[in-house]
């Protein structure tokens, strides 16, 4: 299969992508990413600091459209950039925005001519793709990449990990689509790779996939499909501290929010969204997160503590903690 056929003309989710002026990357010189830009970056992604991310992007961003045509070293980093950006836009409820950056992702991939970074490029592009009815095109572009991974016979360390995540994404993807066989038996997939990976020597090289992992990506995964009671059993046997970041641990418990809710249960519900703001701020500030919590006030009106956590988590306000 030809690796350029990943994340296609289908992946573009609207004509126009922003850029920044000619003028402004002139003035900050040919600099291309670096792999510490790109750490930094994803550790304030990973800690859910996403106003101080987003101000560190535009400089970053810039430095990518440079860095794509440096090789393909350069353009593997500019992708990892896009697909930042793309994450961001998502947490923000930028749709169109989240699948601009996903097409720049993935032309940066193509000319990276790496699996890995293709592959991370087709999970952020499938976000922004079932966001706007297109889970079939997000299923096809994730099968595509998780092929790639996996047709040498032993993969490495790294391709593990990213198939894996793939697999989770395909599990989440078929769910939101009503389709309960794939979305099974990707996760089953996902689940393997995991065992797989826990007992392959990485050489101290962070993995994404896990068994927690699995479990948080259940909770949705059940959830979407209609089968409340199987989520929240997976919900309760998550360990939130076995989840590698701050972010992953706000979105189990904004996961077990929505669950709980759907089950009947606001008092648990804000509960968990109290979770969510003592893993990462910036998560209940999200306009979806925001949504949940007037959800929750609906549902259940003068809840304790409920009134004072809507002013705290409101656009605006100052975070308790970064």
């Amino acid at each position: 299969m030809d690796r350029r056929s990943v994340l296609g003309a289908g992946v573009v989710l609207g004509a126009a992508v922003a850029v920044r002026p000619a003028a402004a990357r002139a003035a900050e010189g040919p600099v291309a990413v670096s792999e510490a830009d790109l750490a930094a970056a994803r550790a304030l992604f990973a800690a859910g600091a996403y106003d101080r991310l987003g101000r560190l992007l535009p400089p970053l961003l810039d430095r990518a459209e440079h860095g794509v045509r440096s090789g393909p070293a350069g353009a593997a980093r500019a992708a990892g950039a896009w697909v930042l950006a793309s994450q961001l836009a998502v947490k923000q409820s930028r749709t169109g925005s989240a699948g601009a950056y996903a097409a720049l992702a993935g032309a940066a991939a193509r000319r990276s001519g790496n699996a890995v970074v293709l592959a991370s490029s087709a999970r952020a592009a499938a976000t922004p793709l079932r966001r706007t009815g297109r889970a079939h095109e997000a299923l096809t572009l994730l099968k595509e990449a998780h092929a790639h991974l996996t047709a040498v016979s032993r993969p490495s360390a790294a391709e593990l990990d990213a198939a894996g995540m793939v697999a989770l994404t395909a599990a989440y993807t078929a769910a939101q689509a009503h389709r309960g066989a794939a979305a099974r038996d990707f996760a089953d997939e996902a689940e393997e790779m995991a065992l797989r990976l826990a007992r392959h020597p990485h050489g101290g090289r962070p993995s994404q996939l896990s068994a927690g992992q699995c479990v948080l990506y259940r909770i949705g995964i059940h959830r979407h499909l209609g089968d409340v009671d199987t989520a929240l059993a997976h919900a309760a046997r998550l360990d939130p501290q076995a989840l590698p970041t701050a972010e992953r641990r706000a979105r189990a418990a904004t996961d077990t929010a929505r669950t709980l809710l759907d089950a009947g249960d606001p008092a648990g519900a804000f509960a968990q969204l109290r979770l969510v703001e003592l893993a990462a701020p910036g998560e209940a500030r999200r306009p979806s997160v925001r949504a949940l919590t007037a959800e929750v006030a609906e549902a259940r009106p003068g809840l304790p503590g409920l009134d004072s956590y809507a002013r705290r988590t409101a656009p605006g306000s100052k975070p308790s903690s970064w």
